[in-house]
């Protein structure tokens, strides 16, 4: 697929009604040559909007107006592809817990969680977090992570959990100015309810902060895995990264996690991670499928704000 393809297509499959800025941008960059082309001298997994408009707003462009922005981004074009080439989308977005609160409330208590891809590991505390499904609200903490939820009973208890740890090739810390301003790059410009939420999750992480782990989801998975309580049980999960991971090392991941003792849990786009029969996806907008242990659940949307039940 076409960069131009690939802008046009996140335009109108995740932007669409969600983030108008965005999507005049990435419908802009789609028929821009002069930033296809310099687009074009990155890496394949560099080159996607979510990593170029994060390091624009990282470095103080415009992104309102797709002229501004042409002109601010072609200007300083070696500090933007040089942030580009060093930096992931790491968007630490807590409002996925809100889709893996159910499978994480019905396993066997207490558990022990490790997020693969965690960044800074703000999806590490389902159980400090209040959910709102639709008239239902659990837990008392901040932030409060709404979900619409169809064909599902929402959870009625939080998880118990005893232990958790993140492994990510580029751990982030909120008590970093550096890493967090990162973190609020990569959130959309009209989102101010998740600037709010990041603003809330982090206070939660820097007041007992995870075990961060720099490391590789292959190489070194087995080794902190080993270090969860033996008497909880171990939930390593993911959402939204092995689109970064190439499929030979995707393929490895999946053979190694199936072996462990404990559960899986995934939350990818079925491009990404597949599965056969799958029922048909609600409507155009991009969503993961939501599975426990190599089976598919449920519809999800990227930011944990809606799911649709079919498991």
């Amino acid at each position: 697929m076409s960069i131009a393809v690939d802008y046009a297509d996140f335009a109108a499959r995740e932007l669409r009604g969600v983030s108008p800025a965005y999507e005049r941008l990435a419908l802009a960059v789609s028929r821009d040559d002069e930033l296809l082309t310099l687009l074009g001298t990155l890496p394949p997994t560099k080159r996607q909007p979510n990593l170029l408009f994060g390091v624009v707003r990282l470095l103080g462009g415009p992104v309102e107006d797709p002229a501004a922005f042409h002109d601010f981004a072609v200007t300083h074009w070696p500090a933007v592809q040089a942030e580009m080439r060093v930096r992931a989308t790491q968007t630490n977005e807590a409002g996925r817990c809100a889709v893996l609160l159910p499978l994480l409330a019905a396993l066997p208590q207490p558990l022990a969680l490790l997020e693969v891809g965690a960044s800074a590991g703000l999806c590490l505390y389902p159980d400090r977090y209040a959910y709102r499904y639709g008239d239902q609200r659990l837990g008392a903490g901040e932030p409060v992570l709404e979900c619409t939820a169809d064909a599902l009973v929402p959870p009625t208890r939080l998880p118990d959990v005893v232990w958790r740890a993140g492994l990510d090739l580029n751990p982030l810390d909120v008590t970093d100015t550096a890493d967090l301003a990162w973190l609020n790059a990569l959130i959309w410009p009209e989102h101010a309810h998740r600037r709010e939420r990041l603003r809330a999750a982090a206070e939660v992480a820097a007041a007992e902060p995870p075990l961060l782990v720099r490391g590789d989801l292959v190489d070194d998975l087995p080794a902190l895995a080993a270090q969860a309580p033996a008497d909880a049980t171990l939930v390593v999960f993911h959402t939204s990264v092995l689109y970064q991971v190439p499929q030979p090392r995707r393929a490895a991941f999946v053979d190694l996690v199936r072996e462990l003792p404990g559960h899986w849990i995934s939350n990818e786009a079925p491009d990404v991670l597949a599965y056969e029969g799958l029922p048909e996806q609600p409507g155009r907008a991009l969503h993961n499928v939501l599975g426990l242990d190599g089976r598919p659940l449920a519809w999800t949307r990227g930011h944990g704000q809606s799911m649709v039940w079919f498991g």
